[in-house]
Formats: structure tokens, C-alpha cells, sequence
């Protein structure tokens, strides 16, 4: 496989489900494990109804990155062959409904973090996606957060404040992220990050001082390639944890 011409697809669900909370809870609050993937999800009830969180999907995205590079399973070549070059392009797209069930149908990996549901899939050709993702929309993934997210957790993934992204394109800078900081992580460090379920925190730095700070921090950077919504160059997200400092490990998307 020639990596170059490789893509992660993730695809993030326009539909939470209803969960059991309390009078005023925060959408944020603490979740309990999934059965299946052991990364954090609450329990279903009722019907589907509107989009997720913004915070929630961007986790959510970067933690299905991580579960599949901690655990690639029968898709270890085409995750290799991706990652070769360096070239770490990631696509994100949205379903609801039958869209998602088709999504469902395909070789993939679904994280559920709170109020959304990601699905990561194997790396694909770029001019030859399944026939199920290629239909879906790539644009117009706009999503918001209707409470303060909670108090963050290193890793934190901090996002470039002086830039405007869509959460499609913030989720795939998010993965991008995490994926850096994985890499930069020793088998101790990631063995420890997998006892927390592989979770991150995703944040907007609180001002460009403090987000330039970080950069220069020799901590992991994400500087876009440019191919869509931001000029090339352009540093989108750091990854901040305690054992991530002095380890510069930024990488194009």
C-alpha cells in the first residue's frame, strides 16, 4: 500500500442518545464503562434526539484514534502503511439514521464518550472509499456545547484559540493530537494511559499567549498541511501531559 494515498475515515453520529440523569445535570458529567470498548460511555434510554456535545465529539474522536493505534486488531497493515510516511490524514463525515446503520455494516471500531458516538474506520484509499462513507457529507458538521465542560484531565488536547474550525475539522486536529502524543509516549506511559481508558480532555487554550506558550513548551504540535479551512502551517492543537514536556513530536495532517 503506498501510505500517501491513505486516510483514517471517522465518522461521528448526528444523534445522541437520552441518557438517565437528574434535574440540571451537566451533559458532562462522569460516564460509566462500556462494555465493549472499556472507554467511557452512560447508559441509553428513550429515543434518539439532537447532535452531541462539541467536546464530547472531539474527545470522542480523538479516543477512537487512539483505540485503534493501541489495538489495531486485524487491521494492523493498513495501519502501518498509513503511518509509514508520516502522513496522518484523517476525514471526518456525519450519519444519523440509516447512514449510520450503513456505517455500522462496515469494518470499524464505535466509541461512545458521553453524549456522542464516533466510529473509526480502517485507513482507505483516497480516491477508493466504500461505497456507504463516500455518500456521506464531509461539510457542514457543526456542532456546540449547551454546558461548560468539567474540569480537565491530562492528556489535555488544547485547541489554537485565534482559529475558527468547524467541528469536523476540529475533530480530525483532535485526532491528530492524540495521535502525536501517543507517539511521543513511552510503554509505560501508555500503559498507564490505557488503565484510564485511553481518555483525553479537549480544551481551546484560554488566550494565544497562553496557547504560543504551549507550542514552545517542546511538547507535541499539530501544524495543518492546509488541505481544507486553515492557511498550511498553522498550529491547531497541542497535547499537554506531565510526561509529554521537552518531547517535540509535531507532524503535518
Amino acid at each position: 500500500m503506498n501510505a500517501e494515498l491513505y486516510v483514517l475515515p471517522l465518522v461521528v453520529r448526528i444523534e445522541r442518545a437520552a441518557r438517565h440523569t437528574s434535574p440540571g445535570t451537566d451533559p458532562h458529567a462522569g460516564p460509566t464503562p462500556g462494555p465493549d470498548t472499556g472507554l467511557a460511555t452512560g447508559p441509553r434510554v428513550g429515543p434518539r434526539q439532537g447532535p452531541p456535545e462539541r467536546t464530547d465529539a472531539l474527545e470522542a474522536a480523538a479516543m477512537a484514534v487512539l483505540s485503534l493505534l493501541d489495538d489495531p486488531g486485524e487491521w494492523t497493515g493498513e495501519l502501518h502503511a498509513w503511518q509509514s510516511t508520516g502522513k496522518i490524514r484523517k476525514v471526518v463525515r456525519r450519519a444519523r439514521g440509516a447512514e449510520w446503520r450503513r456505517a455500522l455494516a462496515l469494518p470499524g471500531r464505535t466509541i461512545e464518550h458521553r453524549t456522542a458516538e464516533v466510529r473509526v474506520h480502517p485507513p482507505v484509499p483516497l480516491d477508493d472509499w466504500p461505497r456507504d462513507l463516500a455518500r456521506l457529507q464531509v461539510s457542514g458538521t457543526e456542532l456546540t456545547d449547551t454546558a461548560a465542560p468539567g474540569p480537565a484531565e491530562p492528556p489535555i488536547l488544547w485547541a489554537n484559540p485565534a482559529l475558527e474550525m468547524s467541528a469536523g475539522k476540529a475533530m480530525a486536529q483532535a485526532g491528530h493530537a492524540a495521535q502525536l502524543a501517543w507517539w511521543a509516549s513511552d510503554a509505560g506511559e501508555r500503559a498507564a494511559w490505557r488503565e484510564r481508558g485511553l481518555a483525553v480532555s479537549v480544551r481551546t487554550a484560554g488566550t494565544q499567549e497562553d496557547f504560543d506558550s504551549l507550542v514552545a513548551a517542546g511538547l507535541p504540535v499539530v501544524r495543518d498541511a492546509g488541505f481544507t479551512e486553515i492557511d498550511p502551517g498553522s498550529c491547531t492543537f497541542v497535547a499537554d501531559a506531565p510526561w509529554l514536556y521537552g518531547r517535540v513530536s509535531s507532524g503535518g495532517a
